[in-house]
């Protein structure tokens, strides 16, 4: 199926349209420029004490108060890291470390959290489901039935970088605090993409990646609630109070704050741009692309995601005939890809097994435009019909 190219559909002959913003998003030109004066002004060791590194830490720590401002944490529970991953890994790495029981989170877990669990399973901390709807929302009546005497940590995914569903944790929250159990957060693709209210959340633990919000690769964070204590995923210096060491990356930091202070200003006009594009690309494709079906279209979902299913149109295949048209999608997580399994996410759903290999997922950001989209749509109708056509052809 890898073979069915498009014909005449070429990314040579028209201009690439970027919809897959929830791998990554282009650097806005205002980050870049806030990083280039802090590659001049801020090269310095932020840990040195003369007043070239005194410059230096007075923007790191500026930047800190700004992002905890935004995110309503105290500055003092922000822990710099390179970025979502290392901050997932930190957190389930210090809330099991030397420690037995259970870890609880869903099957749809992004691969950061599931293989960091996978880890602690090695030394001797194991892992349960927690069961979603199939919106892929929590079942907050089942939550109740969880070992939670046995359980050490909770983890899950509060807006899912596949489908885009946001998961209320109110329930799961205040069950996590009545047992003593932290909770931690991935909140990756929420962090600039809706309000996220840390304080608000009652989580022990929230990590986050700039890369996801127009800001650079490279550097992210970890919220860990004020008087919890964690051993360091790395050793080796006294930097962000001992928590994790290595000199931090302050033009990059401050590149995330400028993102994030964007983001903040800019919400109401984004969300508002996003949404109106996501919808009518998913209009325009439930119409011309019938049979299709949206995973989490009842649920609350991030304004930016579409995760859509052609029954009956191979993904890999379609991926392939997508970026030949000019199409930059995926097939979910990024993180992920290779895998020729249906998405882990999506069989926790009960989605079946050949609807998730007929699923795409695109995510658009502040930065496309009606046309685009317009485009887009075009583009794909075409390459998932042309693609049904040869197979009902085959089949004759």
């Amino acid at each position: 199926m890898l073979a069915d190219f498009a014909h005449g559909e070429s990314a040579l002959s028209a201009r690439p349209i970027y919809l897959d913003n929830n791998a990554t998003t282009p650097l806005d030109a205002r980050v870049l420029q806030r990083m280039n004066e802090c590659f001049l002004a801020a090269f310095a060791n932020p840990g040195s004490a003369h007043s070239f590194g005194r410059a230096a830490r007075q923007i790191l720590e500026d930047s800190r108060e700004s992002i905890a401002d935004i995110l309503k944490a105290d500055a003092s529970e922000l822990i710099f890291t390179s970025g979502g991953t290392e901050s997932i890994n930190m957190a389930v790495h210090g809330f099991t470390a030397g420690r037995r029981g259970l870890i609880a989170c869903t099957d749809g877990e992004h691969p950061a959290t599931l293989e960091a669990c996978a880890n602690a399973a090695l030394t001797g901390m194991e892992r349960v489901s927690i069961p979603v709807d199939s919106e892929g929302r929590i079942r907050a009546e089942a939550l109740s039935g969880l070992p939670w005497k046995d359980l050490r940590l909770v983890c899950l995914i509060l807006a899912h970088n596949e489908t885009g569903v946001i998961q209320d944790v109110t329930v799961l929250s205040r069950l996590c605090q009545q047992h003593g159990v932290p909770l931690l957060l991935d909140a990756v693709q929420a962090v600039g993409k809706m309000s996220v209210d840390f304080q608000a959340t009652g989580a022990a633990a929230l990590a986050f990646g700039a890369h996801k919000f127009h800001g650079p690769r490279g550097t992210g964070g970890l919220l860990l609630r004020r008087g919890i204590k964690l051993p360091p995923l790395l050793a080796g210096g006294h930097q962000e109070s001992g928590r994790r060491a290595g000199t931090e990356a302050v033009p990059l930091i401050a590149g995330m704050a400028r993102a994030l202070e964007l983001s903040r200003d800019e919400a109401t006009e984004r969300l508002r741009a996003m949404r109106s594009l996501r919808d009518q690309l998913q209009d325009a494709l439930l119409q011309q692309c019938a049979p299709a079906v949206v995973h989490g279209f009842h649920a609350d979902r991030l304004v930016n995601t579409l995760s859509i299913a052609f029954p009956g149109v191979p993904g890999e295949a379609l991926l392939v005939n997508l970026h030949l048209a000019g199409v930059a999608c995926s097939l979910g997580s990024t993180c992920a890809s290779g895998s020729m399994e249906p998405a882990k996410a999506l069989l926790a759903m009960g989605v079946d097994p050949g609807i998730c290999k007929s699923s795409v997922r695109f995510s658009i950001s502040c930065q496309n435009t009606t046309i685009e989209i317009e485009d887009a749509v075009q583009r794909i109708s075409s390459v998932v019909t042309r693609m049904r056509n040869e197979c009902a052809s085959r089949k004759s």
